[in-house]
């Protein structure tokens, strides 16, 4: 089970466009209505696993903090008002849309902000640190953002939003940290990083998976009647990680040394759609169901684009230096 679940965590690129055609075909044929039952164990399943092998420690050491500093600007400064703009100007007559926008745009990093790093020969301390700082900040951020930006908009209950992610971070952060103490004391920290805590981020991929499923059974049947919703959704998306890989990259080589820039990358166009995505269906009822089906297309954008940057680091940033003990 653990080698399958492993296996479907590497190859997100093809698992999530199949789920999503999973789901969209479920949605045409069977009614989806009850698969909202589902959504509040999904979404556990989904943030849980990674709580539990965060490394909270790691934000109180030293060093990379222009990296970090660079990072945190870019992510909470530039993009969530570029995710704005384009909302606002592609869905002008679609909130809900430009809210999912906006969302796929306010919480960054994710557990893949660590693992493109450390793919592209990162630096690997940095990413988890922008990983763990981006993640708290973001949702605290997350309510007073959208407050501010789509109040006039849209309807939106700030306490709800606020209720929602205590139940959707805050909650599974604390129980995983809790495991997270309860396991190393038992089994000790070699062997919990060893064997115990690599099981646990592909039970996350199936929370990932299933939240993916039913947004696109809810929608089914709204994409069927419009197709070119996709291509509407598609463009900004497209348009908006561009933006974000260019700036990135621009401030990464202008500013950082290769393996910080690399981290600052990744630490700012990886989004933690996981959270947006049970942010827009918990927190805002069935009109979140749209903000929801552009979040789930920035997942497939998303993972792709990581691993074509991954292809052409070196060619960006020049080659990974090589240890001592290889040119020995």
């Amino acid at each position: 089970m653990w080698k399958l679940l492993r296996k479907i965590s590497q190859n997100l690129i093809v698992a999530i466009p199949l789920m999503m055609l999973g789901g969209f075909a479920y949605g045409l044929l069977a009614d989806p209505r009850w698969l909202k039952s589902m959504i509040i164990p999904f979404t556990f399943l989904m943030v849980y696993p990674m709580m539990v092998t965060l490394k909270i420690k790691k934000v109180f050491e030293g060093g990379d903090v222009k990296a970090q500093m660079l990072t945190q600007i870019i992510n909470f400064a530039v993009v969530p008002f570029v995710a704005y703009g384009f909302g606002m100007y592609f869905f002008s007559d679609r909130p809900y849309m430009a809210l999912g926008l906006l969302l796929a745009g306010l919480v960054p990093t994710s557990g893949m902000t660590i693992s493109w790093t450390g793919f592209a020969k990162g630096n690997m301390s940095a990413a988890v640190k922008m990983t763990v700082i981006g993640l708290i900040c973001g949702s605290l951020a997350t309510p007073f953002f959208v407050k501010a930006l789509m109040g006039a908009t849209i309807e939106i209950n700030l306490t709800s939003v606020m209720k929602q992610i205590f139940f959707i971070v805050f909650l599974p952060m604390t129980l995983g940290y809790a495991t997270q103490r309860i396991m190393v004391a038992r089994y000790g920290q070699e062997d919990f990083q060893k064997f115990i805590g690599p099981k646990f981020p592909p039970l996350s991929t199936l929370g990932v998976l299933g939240i993916v499923f039913v947004a696109l059974a809810l929608k089914a049947r709204t994409i069927a009647s419009a197709p070119e919703v996709l291509v509407g959704i598609l463009v900004p998306l497209l348009i908006l990680y561009a933006f974000n890989y260019i700036l990135s990259t621009i401030i990464g080589r202008t500013f950082l040394p290769r393996g910080d820039a690399i981290a600052l990358v990744y630490g700012s166009v990886m989004r933690n759609l996981s959270i947006a995505l049970a942010i827009a269906i918990n927190a805002f009822g069935p009109q979140g169901s749209d903000a929801a089906l552009v979040i789930a297309m920035a997942y497939i954008i998303q993972v792709q684009s990581a691993a074509w940057y991954v292809k052409y680091t070196s060619s960006v940033f020049g080659p990974a230096p090589v240890k001592a003990s290889q040119t020995a």
